[in-house]
């Protein structure tokens, strides 16, 4: 019959009130280079062969049965195996009677390696963000520098050019650090909505003025007449649309297009749909465009907007679909809930 502990994904020594071990499942055993048999009846710290970089062993550092007689347990740690494997190791500490003696102590052993893939995804992390950091702060920092030291030799055309340029770069560093707040709202669930009626075209056709006037891509907006408002927030609905009409220029060939209307799945959502005709996206790539940094192709931005188009989207309790525009090229869809007293 298979032992129990055998089925946990991590390791598992369990050791009895005489410090001798009682218990080890297979997974402890192949990470502690022994038998479960061999181990059983020897004490625990010979079983436990777990050192640190001073060389000191897990139960020296340790001493599970002596201490405060409150413990209850040891923290995780990092610790190595004999063959210099990093492992997370916690323990907890049984007694039978409160504050009595120690009588038993399970000793959990899992491999480090996720760890190790979280701290590299986190230097992956900083370096980007330093990237993307210091690209508009060299900008504002090398015009502003050469107004100071050339302000009596430059022309008011000169000025006008610099000053114009770094308050252009002053403004992306503002969406970044925007963006990364929102990421950060996003990922521990503390994003807060101002919901309100809200007119998605008027949105639909402020974004569109504001994209036309910095892009020589042709974007055309069509919306529906006689649509009701929809319960938003209407910055986040603005951040929306800007995010995906952006995207849809930077990366797509030909005229941007903009629908707003009813969304034929439910008539109680609008949708807003985007196509360009560019090269589309493939379908095993129409998830991974939206996690964090992904930045697929050669037109630039943080690779945040589209995670955060998908987390605002989700948090008003709305849908984004990516397919294949007919034609060619790429169509997202985000829809909205209708103003619950309009829907009534």
């Amino acid at each position: 019959m298979t032992d129990p502990l055998d089925l946990l994904p991590d390791g598992v020594v369990v050791a009895d009130a005489d410090g001798r071990v009682s218990a080890v499942n297979a997974a402890a055993a192949a990470m502690l280079g022994t038998a479960p048999a061999d181990a059983v009846g020897r004490p625990l710290g010979e079983v436990l062969a777990l050192t640190d970089h001073d060389a000191r062993t897990w139960t020296d550092a340790n001493v599970p049965y002596r201490g405060l007689s409150t413990r209850s347990g040891v923290p995780e740690q990092s610790w190595l195996l004999p063959d210099g494997t990093e492992v997370l190791v916690a323990a907890r500490v049984h007694r039978e009677v409160r504050n009595g003696p120690v009588t038993a102590v399970a000793v959990a052993l899992r491999s480090g390696r996720g760890r190790a893939r979280l701290d590299r995804d986190r230097s992956d992390l900083v370096a980007t963000l330093a990237h993307e950091l210091r690209s508009p702060l060299t900008g504002v920092k090398g015009f502003v520098q050469a107004l100071l030291n050339r302000w009596d030799k430059l022309s008011d055309e000169q000025k006008q050019l610099m000053l114009t340029t770094a308050s252009a770069d002053a403004d992306r560093l503002s969406r970044l650090i925007t963006e990364l707040l929102d990421v950060a709202r996003i990922d521990t669930g503390r994003l807060q909505l101002h919901r309100r009626p809200t007119d998605l075209s008027r949105k639909a056709e402020l974004v569109h003025r504001s994209i036309t006037v910095v892009t020589s891509t042709p974007v055309e907006l069509e919306v529906e007449p006689d649509l009701p408002p929809v319960d938003a927030d209407p910055d986040k609905v603005m951040q929306v649309l800007t995010n995906v009409v952006e995207n849809a220029v930077r990366h797509g060939n030909g005229t941007v297009r903009v629908h707003v209307g009813r969304w034929r799945e439910d008539d109680d959502h609008l949708a807003v749909t985007v196509t360009d005709e560019g090269a589309g996206i493939a379908p095993e790539l129409r998830q991974r465009i939206f996690t964090k940094f992904w930045t697929e192709g050669t037109g630039g931005g943080s690779g945040l907007g589209l995670y955060i188009v998908r987390g605002l989207v989700r948090a008003h309790g709305g849908t984004i679909v990516v397919d294949d525009r007919p034609g060619g090229g790429a169509r997202i869809v985000t829809t909205w809930p209708v103003a619950r007293t309009v829907a009534a």
